[in-house]
């Protein structure tokens, strides 16, 4: 299994995110609760499914709002409460049964599945095809590759994987770990914290870089991808609880297909879909949302089959640096841990 997964789930791809408050993953009363555009009197008519979101909304979870707010879940005969993790992370709380679909990641379903007693999850569509993630710094700290790391301060969450990474990627570039100042940042803003001693940080294309452009900030920017394929893996993803999917694969479908039509939409009119969200979120920023969203939406399916395809070789070699790394204790096989049998051709 797993020594230690990241301890905030990373993925965050949003810009309206860090506007938010919170930080803390607590519940807000705007946008925190949505159901489907059907009518209350008529809830019975409806197949009633929980999905919790793994931070506050934003453009990760435009499909959703779009698929809520069009009426394509109500098409399919659900009713969809959006739920935000107040208690726990999204993937622990949908296989605790506590929500049916979640948004989660590849590095906590893999974590999931490596368990001496594995969580009933899979991830059942990926949301973007491509990791969007990477290490920013302000251009005044000359970082221009891994090979400048050496004697920096790398400011993180704290989980072990994240800190594998850095430290193999350092050793790639010729640069000793051992020389890298860790240090454990939780949720701090990524700019207040480059402007305040650290360095280099792990952050997300569609949100904290709009929001360095947005402010006028210089930074140098290295895409985790870029450093092998190993690191191009899906983040974030949709999960299931699978002791629901297995005794109700009709519904499951059913949500998929609307989700996914919700996800098309957003791909093919990105303005309308931040306007969507926008509606059904009063208080995400206007401005950083339809950057974010006008940003995302190309990437969603970016060089997939369809929108939420997912590639065995993946999940395969996610799991394989794992193994490699020490991260893991014996093998994982990645059989159950991802389908997509519910999407649409």
């Amino acid at each position: 299994m797993i020594k230690n997964t990241i301890k905030r789930t990373i993925a965050l791809t949003s810009a309206a995110a860090i506007i938010l408050t919170a930080a803390c993953g607590c519940s807000s009363d705007k946008g925190a609760s949505a159901v489907s555009a059907s009518d209350e009197s008529n809830s019975e008519n409806y197949e009633e499914v929980t999905m919790i979101l793994d931070w506050t909304p934003n453009t990760n979870h435009t499909g959703i709002y779009v698929a809520d707010q069009l009426g394509y879940y109500e098409e399919a005969g659900i009713k969809v409460n959006i739920e935000m993790p107040a208690n726990g992370v999204s993937s622990q709380l949908v296989g605790a049964g506590k929500g049916e679909f979640g948004i989660s990641n590849q590095e906590n379903v893999t974590y999931a599945r490596s368990l001496d007693d594995p969580m009933p999850i899979k991830s059942i569509a990926a949301i973007i095809s491509h990791n969007t993630s990477g290490f920013v710094s302000l251009s005044s700290s000359n970082i221009d590759s891994p090979a400048d790391w050496g004697q920096k301060t790398y400011g993180g969450y704290g989980g072990t994987t994240e800190i594998a990474i850095v430290k193999k990627i350092a050793s790639d570039y010729g640069v000793d770990p051992d020389t890298i100042n860790f240090v454990e940042l939780g949720d701090a803003d990524a700019i207040t914290s480059l402007q305040n001693g650290i360095d280099f940080m792990w952050v997300y294309e569609g949100a904290e870089l709009i929001t360095f452009e947005e402010n006028g900030i210089d930074y140098n920017y290295l895409p985790l991808r870029d450093f092998g394929d190993e690191y191009d893996y899906y983040t974030p993803v949709i999960i299931a609880n699978t002791d629901y999917t297995d005794a109700n694969s009709d519904i499951a479908a059913a949500f998929v297909k609307a989700t996914q039509k919700g996800y098309e939409y957003a791909i093919e009119n990105p303005d309308d879909a931040a306007q969507i969200l926008l509606s059904a979120v009063s208080d995400l920023d206007e401005n950083t949302t339809i950057k974010s969203q006008l940003y995302l939406s190309q990437k969603y399916a970016e060089d997939a089959t369809m929108w939420g395809w997912q590639e065995d070789d993946v999940w395969q070699r996610y799991a394989t640096f794992l193994e490699d790394n020490g991260l893991l204790d014996g093998q994982i096989s990645i059989d159950g841990a991802y389908t997509n049998e519910y999407l649409t051709k």
